[in-house]
């Protein structure tokens, strides 16, 4: 298993932080939190760090200096969180190679979202996202989130049978083939609890992607913005 990405929060306001950590450490990530500019010092020379995100209740010049030392090549990922008036700071932010500067006060999904992009950039992505019409599901986390703010815990054997239909697109998969490559989490279920499963999944995901088949199976008909 890869591990997890690092995310450092310094002087990110309490009630941003506590909610942020949460979110991205069920997204699979290991999120360190420190206050002060001298843990931070500690924290961000220690190597390790994948993307340093700095809070607003540090200054501006404090936040990049630690910009300045700490970024570069080798170093983390820097995303600055700046007041909406800060607009010189933000552009010295950019040119000094901040990877992205963002405005308090800010949402939460937003910031795991540029978080997770520059991730991938760095190929470290920890989750597995597959966009759905209304909803995002991470696989590695087995959440839906949902585009109305809410979320949702897939099931083991919901990620199991997700996990089948995107690796056929397009394909029919018959009973036979859901039962051999994605077993019911109950060992009473028969042939046609596959029927419940997949009205279940459906509900969940808030999609209308996976089709029933008359008399042969069911089909998984990718949106447009889904990539093999």
């Amino acid at each position: 298993m890869a591990a997890r990405s690092v995310i450092a929060l310094v002087s990110v306001a309490d009630a941003v932080a506590t909610d942020l950590a949460d979110h991205l450490d069920r997204r699979g990530h290991d999120v360190r939190t420190v206050r002060q500019p001298w843990e931070a010092e500690s924290l961000l020379s220690g190597k390790g760090i994948d993307v340093a995100i700095i809070g607003d209740s540090l200054s501006q010049a404090e936040g990049r200096d630690l910009l300045r030392r700490y970024g570069g090549e080798g170093g983390p990922d820097f995303i600055l969180i700046c007041r909406p008036t800060d607009l010189v700071d933000k552009v010295l932010a950019l040119e000094l190679g901040a990877a992205d500067v963002v405005e308090s006060p800010l949402n939460v999904r937003e910031l795991a979202a540029r978080i997770g992009g520059l991730l991938t950039r760095r190929g470290r992505s920890a989750g597995e996202l597959i966009v759905l019409e209304n909803a995002t599901v991470d696989l590695r986390s087995a959440m839906v989130m949902h585009r109305s703010g809410t979320e949702e815990q897939l099931s083991p054997g919901q990620v199991a049978l997700l996990k089948l239909f995107l690796a056929s697109p397009r394909k029919v998969l018959t009973r036979d083939d859901i039962i051999a490559g994605a077993p019911a989490e109950n060992a009473d279920a028969f042939d046609r609890s596959i029927d419940s499963r997949i009205v279940r999944l459906r509900r969940k995901l808030d999609t209308e992607t996976i089709t029933t088949i008359r008399g042969a199976g069911y089909r998984f008909d990718p949106p447009m913005q889904f990539t093999d």
